[in-house]
Formats: C-alpha cells, sequence, structure tokens
C-alpha cells in the first residue's frame, strides 16, 4: 500500500488539509539485496512545503506576484481614467503599465516552453529588447502625436 490515510484526519482537520499532510508525501519502497534474502524499507520523501526552501526567494516570488496583480488591477482603472481624463499623465502611466503587464506575461510564457541555459538567455535578451523598444515606442507616440489615450478615441470614432 503506498500510503495510508487516517480517517481521523478528515474528520477532524477538513478535506483540504488531508492534501497537504506531509505525512502522504512520504512513499515506502521495499527492496531487496541480491545477495540476503533480507528485505529493506526504504521512503522517498517529496518535500512539498516552502518553508523548507530558502526564504528570500519565496519573498521574491511573493512580492512578484503581489506586483502583478497591481498592475494589472491599475489597468482596469486606468481604462475609465483613460476616457474621462485624457492627457499625458494617463498616456504615460498606461505606456508603462502595458509594457510592464505584456513584459511579464510573455516572461512567463518563456519560462514555460523555453528550455536550455543559452536558449532562455537569448529569450530573455529578446524580451528586455522587445520591452524597452515598446516602452519607448510608446513613450515616443505620445510626445510626438496625439498620445494613447486620443488615438484609441480616434478608432472608437470612425
Amino acid at each position: 500500500m503506498a500510503a495510508i490515510v487516517r480517517i481521523s484526519s478528515v474528520c477532524h482537520r477538513g478535506v483540504k488539509l488531508l492534501f497537504y499532510r506531509s505525512s502522504l508525501l512520504a512513499r515506502p519502497l521495499v527492496t531487496q539485496q541480491k545477495d540476503q534474502d533480507r528485505s529493506y524499507l526504504l521512503t522517498a520523501r517529496i518535500h512539498g512545503s516552502s518553508s523548507l526552501r530558502a526564504g528570500s526567494v519565496s519573498k521574491a516570488a511573493s512580492l512578484h506576484w503581489t506586483g502583478e496583480r497591481v498592475v494589472s488591477v491599475l489597468l482596469l482603472a486606468l481604462g475609465p481614467a483613460a476616457y474621462y481624463f485624457p492627457g499625458p499623465a494617463v498616456d504615460y502611466s498606461l505606456a508603462a503599465a502595458l509594457t510592464l503587464h505584456g513584459h511579464w506575461g510573455i516572461g512567463q510564457v518563456l519560462t514555460d516552453y523555453v528550455h536550455g541555459e543559452p536558449k532562455i538567455k537569448m529569450a530573455n535578451a529578446g524580451l528586455f529588447l522587445l520591452s524597452t523598444v515598446t516602452f519607448a515606442g510608446l513613450c515616443y507616440f505620445n510626445y510626438n502625436d496625439v498620445g494613447i489615450c486620443k488615438a484609441v478615441a480616434l478608432l472608437w470614432s470612425k
């Protein structure tokens, strides 16, 4: 039997905590030596707890996730602000938020699908170049043309 689940863990603590118990992550394995008739019980453990990892890495990941949510909510708020109060402040805020949101999103796609050290370095360099060119282009458009807010209004007016 791979794992033994006690009914009391389900009854007293709820079903949700059942899946997070570290005792369920241990898998017993019985092996035999070729020269001997004795069996040995080995236990392979899978560490599912974030407390076993470095604290600074999980803190940085948590702050990054929080930053992504803040930028997403900021983009939701900038939509109505761009409609009701078009101007340079909103244009440049949109340029920064859109670029950062796109940079983080494409970065996650690269993390999921690009493998191998040289490929990852080239993909990240390309991503930083793309993000820099995007932000510079949006700032150039805001400074030398009508801006993002008025450009979208012009697209909707026709």
